[in-house]
């Protein structure tokens, strides 16, 4: 008989991967997780969370095996069971409609997006018409607009907007944006509008969020260096794709967006000598490592870890669950 040598696998072919820093969650992210986890604990199952606490699809699928009911409006909960409002925030509405149902409910609005509707009642109790940066429709920006009565905020989504946009009467004006905006698309926003308003304050603090600035910054390095920028992050989280088109600006050949791993092509990797890894706010770091592992599974890969900003913000959870 015969015996033929084994075949060699084949040897893999060498990549280096960066992963970019700071990356996945920011404080406001974890600080709302954790409302939603402290909450089934002490009040158990179900707890209701009116929209996605985050945009994760992971996060909200690990939070309704635990328990978590999310809904989009406090009509669809009951009165006798606990309810929290995800850290987008929610319009003044919302809150009044669960007091006047004396239901338990607990705010996961991050701290961040809680200073941009203080903001905008500030410049509205000064009497001036408040011209918000935003994306139509994101959660944050309804809550925003839903601060102040109807007609208080004109949203300004692009450049084009800003060319057109018209002063309502003689209002002194002021501006807020979403705090998860790309801050280049926002700079060039902000410059037409003060070209055509100079008299424009400045805000108080800026709006869009350290983790969300830091998070970009972070993706320019990236995207200077690698051919390929993946993105850890859901479709309907707007930083996880502003950080998309930060890596391609910053001069990516091609950047991704993907929920895990299993959504990767790999394909994509052909000619591919630098790969460059990172995640948006709302995604978890175990999804960042299984995208690494299955990347070591195809690749000699030496991965290593960008230098960046270390993040050490923390926002402390509401009393009800402290105390």
């Amino acid at each position: 008989m015969t015996l033929h040598a084994p075949i060699p696998a084949p040897e893999k072919r060498p990549l280096t991967v960066r992963l970019a820093t700071p990356r996945g969650f920011c404080a406001g992210v974890d600080r709302a997780i954790q409302i939603v986890e402290r909450a089934i604990e002490k009040y158990g199952p179900p707890v209701y969370v009116r929209h996605e606490i985050v945009h994760n699809r992971h996060v909200v699928d690990r939070l309704k095996a635990m328990g978590a009911v999310f809904v989009k409006e406090l009509d669809e909960c009951p009165d006798d069971r606990p309810v929290v409002f995800s850290a987008h925030g929610v319009p003044k509405s919302v809150p009044a409609g669960a007091r006047a149902r004396e239901m338990l409910f607990l705010d996961a609005t991050c701290p961040l997006v809680s200073k941009v509707h203080v903001e905008a009642e500030r410049h509205h109790a000064a009497g001036r018409h408040i011209i918000l940066i935003g994306h139509a429709g994101h959660p944050e920006v309804v809550g925003t607009m839903g601060q102040l009565p109807p007609g208080a905020i004109s949203l300004v989504e692009t450049v084009e907007d800003a060319a057109a946009f018209q002063r309502p009467g003689d209002a002194p004006l002021a501006y807020a944006t979403q705090t998860t905006l790309s801050v280049d698309d926002t700079s060039e926003i902000l410059a037409v509008l003060k070209r055509r308003f100079p008299e424009l304050p400045d805000p108080h603090k800026e709006d869009i969020c350290y983790a969300t600035t830091n998070r970009q910054e972070a993706v320019k390095r990236l995207g200077a260096g690698c051919e390929l920028v993946l993105v850890v992050g859901s479709k309907n989280s707007s930083n996880s794709v502003r950080l998309v088109e930060v890596a391609l600006r910053a001069g990516a050949r091609d950047a991704r967006l993907v929920d895990d791993a299993t959504q990767v092509d790999w394909s994509w990797l052909d000619g591919v000598s630098t790969l460059g890894i990172t995640a948006g706010a709302s995604a978890p770091e175990p999804l960042i490592e299984a995208l690494v592992d299955a990347v070591r599974a195809r690749f000699d890969a030496e991965v290593i870890e960008d230098s960046g900003q270390r993040e050490t913000v923390t926002f402390k959870l509401p009393r009800l669950l402290t105390a």
